[in-house]
């Protein structure tokens, strides 16, 4: 390792960095960079277990969920204190309030920053006060940004557009990748009548509520599918569904809810279709733990869901907020025959493989902080 050469990863909280950030970890480890990761500490901070070379610092300031304008403050004089310290490199900032307020932060400190934009989630997808605030902020601090990554196309070109980043300073990935040796099935047969899974938090903005609509309007035509449901509320987000709905799908057999799981692979297993009616995405996870598992998938035309489906080959594609194009879709995928699902699913697993993978998506992102820290 080269002492001299050193990485700082920021998220807002330890359960990012276990899920989605260990293949970058591991990368800029392998190419010699001492690591550093900040981000509060939670049940998930056992990543450090793989990784006993990473130096792991805790942020007591950073609330994911506040608009408290003197936390943010705080969260920006927390984290100046200790890029100052460690003095990295360059910074990696992952999510909204440390792509803002640690890109602040990193330029009081007088050290490169990257900001990467993991999708653009609740405070983009509804016009209102925290869109005009959020937009507001990264227009303000875009221009102290080495660069600017984003999981898809759409949310680069957007930025761009709206003259929140200079395009020559913005690059897009396809997300942040899967392990394709994780999410790996050797079954090839899958239930049939279909079996449509959702698997997600319990967000309207996940299109949760379209994908009960459909399922009672399958239900009551007494088409042969069924229906299930992972995942947990999150009670912070303005998007998330009362319980009392969740209750009532169950008591009316709409859907078979198995609450929230930690490993999906079983249920994927299980499952002939993974359906996620995502309003926006940056480049959804769970779409690419089923492509790699190899099922076919059902999502929407939009932000960073449409990336990840050609229309016919391993899925369907639907409008987004749209049950009927849902129910059109999911119709579509029933015609199929047991043998034309299967192709369908390999299909995904080879795009997976070759587009999707975390290791080449660990590649791209470290080319990017490489051009940011010259």
């Amino acid at each position: 390792m080269n002492p001299s050469k050193s990485i700082a990863i920021v998220a807002n909280s330890t359960w990012n960095i276990y899920n989605f950030r260990q293949n970058v970890i591991r990368k800029c480890i392998e190419e010699g960079f001492k690591v550093y990761v900040l981000a509060p500490i939670d049940a998930y901070i056992e990543y450090v277990e793989n990784f006993p070379e990473v130096v792991h610092i805790n942020l007591r300031t950073l609330d994911r969920d506040s608009t408290n304008p003197i936390k943010d403050m705080l969260l920006v004089e927390e984290l100046r204190r200790k890029y100052r310290k460690i003095k990295p490199d360059l910074v990696v900032h992952y999510t909204h309030k440390p792509n803002i307020f640690g890109t602040i932060a990193a330029r009081l400190a007088g050290v490169k920053s990257v900001s990467v934009v993991t999708g653009l989630g609740y405070s983009f997808i509804n016009r209102g006060f925290i869109n005009v605030v959020t937009e507001w902020l990264y227009r303000r601090t875009a221009r102290y940004s080495s660069s600017m990554i984003f999981e898809n196309e759409d949310d680069r070109n957007l930025f761009i557009e709206k003259q929140l980043v200079d395009e020559a300073r913005a690059f897009a990935v396809k997300g942040c990748g899967v392990n394709t040796a994780y999410y790996h099935s050797e079954k090839k047969s899958a239930p049939d009548p279909p079996v449509f899974t959702f698997i997600g938090r319990l967000l309207k903005d996940k299109g949760i509520l379209e994908f009960a609509a459909a399922a009672r309007q399958f239900h009551e035509k007494a088409m042969p599918a069924s229906f299930v449901v992972l995942g947990d509320f999150d009670p912070e987000n303005p998007s998330t569904i009362d319980r009392d709905t969740l209750l009532e799908w169950i008591s009316e057999d709409t859907v078979d809810y198995k609450g929230f799981v930690n490993d999906v692979r079983p249920f994927l297993e299980k499952s002939t279709c993974i359906v996620l009616p995502s309003y926006r995405e940056g480049m959804p996870r769970i779409v690419l733990e089923a492509m790699a598992m190899g099922k076919p998938v059902i999502t929407t035309k939009t932000a960073g869901c449409r990336e990840t489906v050609e229309e016919g080959v391993n899925g369907y594609l639907a409008e987004a907020r749209d049950v009927n194009d849902l129910i059109r879709a999911m119709e579509k995928f029933c015609a199929l025959s047991p043998a034309q699902r299967e192709a369908m699913g390999e299909k995904g697993r080879a795009m997976a493989a070759a587009i999707f993978s975390d290791t080449i998506i660990a590649d791209d992102l470290f080319r990017i902080f490489c051009l940011s820290m010259t």
